[in-house]
């Protein structure tokens, strides 16, 4: 079979920076990560919600998704890691390849309730504005299969045929050298996805989960007959690979929900996020000098020192019986109707006496 023209595969699926080498598979699961998180936090935010809650619930979504997509190649491709001639130690070499999406996007849900419900977030709200972005990253990590020369499909030779080296063929078609390019066809799939739900979220305002569902049900389609093209080794129930049977499965299940959520919460939510509490005002600092000691400490403050409460309370009254009637303060009357006691009294009854002239002088 001759080919005119084909996509080549990397001679190499890592690239040394010095002495530390950057796996290309890795590097696209990186990069669908960065992708995931700054889109779907411009997508929150334009929600109503804060800058910054996508990559803080990334924290913990993205760890568990890594565990969860690794526990599912694992178990449903269980011989290729332990056996006689097997290394069970490869099953955590996860830069190696093996990343199963269904896995990934079950167990990393799980990592994404916790760091919502952490934040008082509602989980359906969060998967609406982070899904256009998961299935770009897919789109992204795709490419760490091109790196490693895996999961293509059945041999051709359209132009877009993929070149695969000798030791990455299938041991049935050791000579034919050019396959269908499946991680392309599922990277366009992915991108076609994305910008369907975004469009769909736009149109009709979808809101508590409904979004994340059509991304769902969306990539099951195209997932379904990628597929059925692959001729890596699988299990297969009823003469069809197990990931057929989980595609469709998955589908049935997020067309349901979308028309059960569509029903009984129609619209989208209306508050995403609640607002943060606001931070305790800091207590304002007394100025150098002040006394805090308590409520009796300004009268004692203001109190010439060496005084008594006696003398203060004298000062108060004197000062409230007005001018000229006060007492000095040695405790003597001043004038006849200057004392507190009945003549006091009296004098003030009767209104001030006329002001005397004084004609002997100042009193000795």
């Amino acid at each position: 079979m001759e080919t005119l023209a084909f996509i080549p595969s990397p001679s190499a699926g890592e690239i040394h920076l010095g002495p530390l080498p950057l796996r290309g598979y890795a590097l696209c699961i990186i990069l669908g990560v960065f992708v995931a998180v700054w889109l779907g936090g411009r997508r929150w935010v334009a929600r109503g919600g804060q800058a910054g809650t996508v990559a803080d619930i990334a924290v913990w979504a993205v760890p568990f998704g890594l565990v969860g997509g690794r526990l599912y190649h694992v178990i449903t491709d269980y011989q290729l890691y332990f056996g006689e001639g097997r290394n069970p130690v490869d099953a955590v070499r996860i830069w190696d390849g093996g990343l199963g999406i269904w896995g990934a996007i079950a167990l990393g849900a799980l990592g994404a309730w916790i760091g919502c419900r952490r934040r008082g977030i509602a989980l359906p709200a969060y998967a609406d504005a982070v899904a256009p972005g998961i299935v770009l990253a897919q789109a992204l990590g795709r490419w760490g299969n091109w790196f490693n020369q895996e999961l293509y499909g059945r041999p051709t030779d359209l132009p877009w045929a993929l070149k695969i080296d000798p030791e990455h063929r299938p041991v049935d078609t050791p000579d034919l050298a050019t396959y269908h390019p499946t991680f392309l066809y599922e990277s366009l799939w992915c991108v076609g996805v994305a910008l369907l739900v975004i469009w769909a979220d736009r149109r009709f305002r979808l809101g508590h989960g409904r979004a994340f569902a059509l991304y769902v049900a969306g990539y099951t389609v195209g997932r379904f007959w990628i597929e059925y093209m692959r001729v890596d080794d699988a299990h297969h129930v009823l003469g069809m690979r197990l990931n057929n049977w989980t595609a469709i499965v998955v589908f049935l299940l997020a067309v349901v929900y979308i028309v059960v959520s569509a029903k009984k919460r129609p619209g989208r939510e209306e508050i995403v996020e609640p607002e943060p509490e606001p931070e305790p005002e800091p207590e304002a600092e007394p100025e150098p000098g002040t006394d805090t000691g308590g409520p009796d400490s300004a009268d004692a403050d203001a109190a010439p020192e060496g005084s008594s409460a006696e003398g203060s309370s004298s000062a108060k009254e004197s000062s409230e019986d007005g001018p000229g009637r006060g007492k000095p303060s040695g405790g003597k009357p001043a004038g006849d109707g200057g004392g507190d006691g009945p003549a006091g009294a009296e004098s003030v009854a009767k209104g001030p006496e006329p002001r005397r002239k004084a004609v002997d002088g100042p009193a000795s």
